[in-house]
Protein backbone atom coordinates (compact mmCIF):
# COMPACT_ATOMS: atom_id res chain seq x y z
CA UNK A 1 0.00 0.00 0.00
CA UNK A 2 2.90 2.35 0.60
CA UNK A 3 4.26 1.58 -2.28
CA UNK A 4 0.73 2.54 -4.22
CA UNK A 5 0.76 5.67 -2.22
CA UNK A 6 4.62 6.90 -3.32
CA UNK A 7 3.44 6.33 -6.67
CA UNK A 8 0.25 7.79 -6.83
CA UNK A 9 2.49 10.80 -5.04
CA UNK A 10 5.28 10.80 -7.49
CA UNK A 11 3.18 10.54 -10.60
CA UNK A 12 0.46 13.41 -9.59
CA UNK A 13 2.30 16.55 -10.36
CA UNK A 14 3.61 15.04 -13.34
CA UNK A 15 0.10 14.08 -15.22
CA UNK A 16 -1.42 17.27 -13.47
CA UNK A 17 0.64 19.70 -15.52
CA UNK A 18 0.23 17.72 -18.41
CA UNK A 19 -3.40 17.45 -17.96
CA UNK A 20 -3.60 21.03 -18.06
CA UNK A 21 -2.22 21.25 -21.18
CA UNK A 22 -4.25 19.46 -22.47
CA UNK A 23 -2.07 16.70 -23.45
CA UNK A 24 -2.60 12.66 -22.19
CA UNK A 25 -0.97 12.18 -18.81
CA UNK A 26 2.77 10.82 -19.29
CA UNK A 27 2.82 7.61 -16.68
CA UNK A 28 5.51 5.65 -15.56
CA UNK A 29 3.31 1.52 -17.00
CA UNK A 30 6.49 -0.37 -15.73
CA UNK A 31 6.35 1.12 -12.12
CA UNK A 32 2.73 0.55 -11.93
CA UNK A 33 2.93 -2.98 -13.31
CA UNK A 34 5.62 -3.46 -11.13
CA UNK A 35 3.25 -2.11 -8.00
CA UNK A 36 0.13 -4.18 -9.41
CA UNK A 37 2.02 -7.63 -9.64
CA UNK A 38 3.75 -7.10 -5.75
CA UNK A 39 0.05 -5.84 -4.52
CA UNK A 40 -0.81 -8.87 -5.75
CA UNK A 41 1.51 -11.22 -4.01
CA UNK A 42 1.30 -9.57 -0.87
CA UNK A 43 -2.06 -9.90 -1.01
CA UNK A 44 -1.87 -14.05 -2.07
CA UNK A 45 -4.01 -12.55 -4.97
CA UNK A 46 -2.92 -12.85 -9.36
CA UNK A 47 -3.17 -9.93 -11.64
CA UNK A 48 -3.57 -12.63 -14.05
CA UNK A 49 -0.61 -11.33 -16.10
CA UNK A 50 2.90 -11.11 -15.99
CA UNK A 51 4.54 -7.42 -15.89
CA UNK A 52 5.36 -7.37 -19.07
CA UNK A 53 1.82 -8.34 -20.61
CA UNK A 54 0.62 -4.97 -18.21
CA UNK A 55 3.16 -2.86 -19.59
CA UNK A 56 2.04 -3.95 -23.36
CA UNK A 57 -1.72 -3.72 -22.32
CA UNK A 58 -0.68 -0.37 -20.81
CA UNK A 59 1.28 0.87 -24.00
CA UNK A 60 -2.08 0.50 -26.11
CA UNK A 61 -4.31 1.64 -23.77
CA UNK A 62 -2.19 5.10 -24.31
CA UNK A 63 -2.32 4.98 -27.86
CA UNK A 64 -5.86 4.21 -27.62
CA UNK A 65 -6.18 7.52 -25.19
CA UNK A 66 -4.26 9.40 -27.41
CA UNK A 67 -6.88 9.22 -30.22
CA UNK A 68 -9.63 10.30 -27.31
CA UNK A 69 -7.73 12.78 -25.17
CA UNK A 70 -8.17 15.62 -27.37
CA UNK A 71 -12.34 15.05 -28.37
CA UNK A 72 -13.14 14.06 -24.89
CA UNK A 73 -14.37 17.35 -22.66
CA UNK A 74 -12.06 18.42 -20.66
CA UNK A 75 -14.24 18.15 -17.12
CA UNK A 76 -14.43 14.73 -18.36
CA UNK A 77 -10.79 14.23 -18.56
CA UNK A 78 -10.40 15.99 -15.08
CA UNK A 79 -12.82 13.97 -13.60
CA UNK A 80 -11.78 10.50 -14.78
CA UNK A 81 -7.98 11.49 -13.65
CA UNK A 82 -9.11 12.80 -10.37
CA UNK A 83 -10.97 9.54 -9.96
CA UNK A 84 -8.24 8.16 -10.86
CA UNK A 85 -5.79 9.70 -8.39
CA UNK A 86 -8.17 9.67 -4.99
CA UNK A 87 -8.29 5.88 -5.51
CA UNK A 88 -4.27 5.08 -6.43
CA UNK A 89 -5.55 4.05 -9.28
CA UNK A 90 -4.75 6.39 -12.57
CA UNK A 91 -3.13 3.66 -15.19
CA UNK A 92 -4.05 4.41 -19.10
CA UNK A 93 -6.71 1.59 -18.73
CA UNK A 94 -8.28 3.23 -16.41
CA UNK A 95 -8.27 6.64 -17.81
CA UNK A 96 -9.98 4.78 -21.25
CA UNK A 97 -12.07 2.83 -19.67
CA UNK A 98 -13.52 5.96 -17.25
CA UNK A 99 -14.32 8.11 -20.25
CA UNK A 100 -15.41 5.54 -22.71
CA UNK A 101 -18.53 5.20 -19.67
CA UNK A 102 -18.74 9.11 -19.51
CA UNK A 103 -19.22 8.99 -23.10
CA UNK A 104 -21.62 6.44 -23.17
CA UNK A 105 -23.74 7.69 -20.49
CA UNK A 106 -23.15 11.51 -21.19
CA UNK A 107 -25.12 10.23 -24.55
CA UNK A 108 -28.06 7.64 -23.43
CA UNK A 109 -29.02 11.03 -21.29
CA UNK A 110 -31.15 12.81 -23.80
CA UNK A 111 -33.26 16.45 -22.54
CA UNK A 112 -36.41 15.44 -22.05
CA UNK A 113 -38.54 17.89 -24.58
CA UNK A 114 -40.94 20.41 -22.69
CA UNK A 115 -44.64 20.34 -23.05
CA UNK A 116 -46.37 23.35 -24.25
CA UNK A 117 -48.70 25.40 -21.95
CA UNK A 118 -52.00 24.88 -22.85
CA UNK A 119 -53.67 27.95 -23.92
CA UNK A 120 -57.60 26.77 -21.78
Amino acid sequence: MKRVLLLVSMLLPLSAALAANGRVPELNVKAICKTRDVDAKLFRSTTGQSVDECVHDEENAKQQLNSLWSTTAAPIRNRCESEGHSLGTTSYLDLVVCIQMAEELKDDIKPVPKKKASKE
